[in-house]
Parts: C-alpha cells; sequence; structure tokens
C-alpha cells in the first residue's frame, strides 16, 4: 500500500470512529444527555492547545519515524482512556500538569529529531504520557453520562492522531525540514508550560 492511501484510510478510520459512537445513542430516555456528553467529550481535547499538540505530534512522530504508524497511536488512545477512567474513579495521579508539559518536550523533540524507537518503546513512552493526559480529562468528564463523553473523548482523539499522521507522511514524502519546525515548536510550548511549574 503507497503512503498517500494509507494516509486517506486513517483519515477516514478516523472520521467513521464519531459514527460508530453516534450508533450507540439514542436507545433509551436520556437520549439528549447522552448525545450532549458524547459532543461534550469529543470537542473535549480540541479546548486545550497541550492535548491537541500532544496528540498530533505522536501521530507526526509515529508516521515520520514507525512502520507501524498505527502503534504509538493506538497506544495512546487506549492509555488515554485507562486514565480518564481513573480520573472518573477518582484516582488522582501526581504531578498531572508537569507530566503534561513534559510529554510536550519529549515528544516534540522526538518529531524534530525522527528518532527510531523499537516499537514497544515508542508505544510505552507515549501510553505512559498518555495516561496523565486521560487522568486530567476524566476529572473535567466526571458526572451523568461519562461513558458517552469517554467515548466522544476517544474519537475525537483517534482523528486527532489521524491528523498527525497525515501530516507526517506529507512531511515524510515533501518537506523534511518541517517536522523540525513542527516539533521545535511543540517542544518549546512544553517548556513554556513547564517554566511556572518548576
Amino acid at each position: 500500500m503507497s503512503r498517500v492511501p494509507l494516509a486517506r484510510l486513517a483519515t477516514l478510520a478516523a472520521c467513521a470512529a464519531p459514527l460508530a459512537a453516534l450508533a450507540h445513542v439514542g436507545a433509551g430516555p436520556h437520549d439528549h444527555g447522552a448525545a450532549a456528553a458524547l459532543v461534550a467529550g469529543f470537542t473535549h481535547p480540541f479546548t486545550g492547545l497541550d492535548h491537541l499538540a500532544a496528540m498530533v505530534a505522536v501521530g507526526t512522530w509515529s508516521a515520520l519515524t514507525a512502520r507501524r504508524v498505527w502503534l504509538a497511536p493506538v497506544a495512546f488512545a487506549l492509555a488515554l482512556l485507562a486514565g480518564a477512567v481513573l480520573g472518573l474513579a477518582g484516582v488522582a495521579l501526581p504531578a498531572v500538569e508537569p507530566v503534561i508539559a513534559v510529554s510536550l518536550l519529549v515528544v516534540g523533540l522526538l518529531v524534530a529529531t525522527g528518532l527510531r524507537l523499537p516499537a514497544a518503546a515508542g508505544a510505552a513512552l507515549v501510553a505512559g504520557f498518555a495516561l496523565f493526559h486521560g487522568a486530567a480529562h476524566g476529572g473535567e468528564l466526571a458526572g451523568d453520562g461519562a461513558v458517552a463523553a469517554l467515548l466522544g473523548m476517544v474519537a475525537a482523539t483517534a482523528l486527532l492522531h489521524a491528523a498527525g499522521i497525515g501530516l507526517g507522511l506529507w512531511m515524510r514524502d515533501a518537506h523534511r525540514w518541517l517536522p523540525r519546525l513542527a516539533g521545535g515548536a511543540v517542544a518549546l510550548f512544553g517548556v513554556a508550560l513547564l517554566a511556572p511549574l518548576a
């Protein structure tokens, strides 16, 4: 499969994910509440630049460096969901905000340098960061419709990862200097977030 069709396939799959989640809404008396929670969960990752940048950067780095471009994004999404469930359950992870800032610094540097890690190590690294991103989300999405909100959040995460994969494949094919610029910007964003917390 060529690189361009792979990017299109990833984007189409991510776009279909919200539709799959919506298919389960509408079977009971709380339809409007569940639909609103689904939308709230879906829009939530777009409301924080730190989360948005991390999710797109993970997809970009994976596309630039990995043969299995889906592995790190899937690991991120699953760990994000696990972290969100912990947050919903009231489990507080230590140093959530500093770890999120460090995740931007590290993933930004990975994009900028094009560093290739063994597949399992790369997936484990981003999953570790995603657990903290998820914990931050989970605490904010608690309440009625939490399950629908989590479905929406995971769908949005898949969409952002797919956008990152498409961006990474585009940069890999045509614009090799752009990863340094984009990754450097994400890393600097992480430094800016980390500085007040130090």
